[in-house]
């Protein structure tokens, strides 16, 4: 299960959070900060896997933007349990999340993640519902968005 996704330029500066259980925001701080500065100090030879506090950390960069998913057991296995999330699955998830957001936006960038924070949250809660990774087909995501914005630029659409 997901338990927050983030997305961080190479300075450090959180440009999206999203979280998929209840943190209280002073937790959330101090987790996103030391997170942020542990994979940001780590080198391009190193894995992009860490554990922290808990949380299986996978992370990947693309051009000036981390993309940091933080995964912890499900509820289901108890307190205790052993988190069994798949890494390399994680990473193509992110993969796969870059992929949806340059078919979206042309390639994206950091500006793109800033300007067009609502649309970026929607596509990410048609990705990802309640921590679990409900679509990956990149048509399916981009639909209602599509929909939405041709709506919006109709002079007597609903959205105006």
């Amino acid at each position: 299960m997901i338990s927050f996704l983030l997305m961080v330029n190479k300075q450090g500066q959180t440009r999206l959070s999203s979280y998929y259980h209840w943190m209280s925001m002073a937790e959330r701080v101090a987790l996103e900060s030391e997170i942020i500065r542990k994979c940001l100090s780590r080198s391009e030879l190193q894995c992009s896997f860490l554990e922290y506090r808990g949380f299986k950390v996978v992370y990947r960069r693309y051009a000036s933007l981390f993309f940091i998913v933080g995964t912890k057991a499900d509820l289901d296995a108890g307190p205790g349990g052993e988190n069994n999330e798949n890494e390399l699955g994680l990473l193509e998830f992110i993969h796969t999340l870059v992929e949806t957001m340059d078919k979206w936006a042309g390639s994206i960038c950091e500006l793109d993640i800033m300007y067009q924070l609502e649309q970026v949250h929607f596509l990410l809660d048609e990705m990802v519902m309640n921590g679990y990774i409900v679509e990956t087909n990149k048509s399916n995501i981009l639909r209602p968005i599509d929909l939405i914005e041709r709506e919006s630029r109709k002079d007597e659409g609903m959205f105006r």
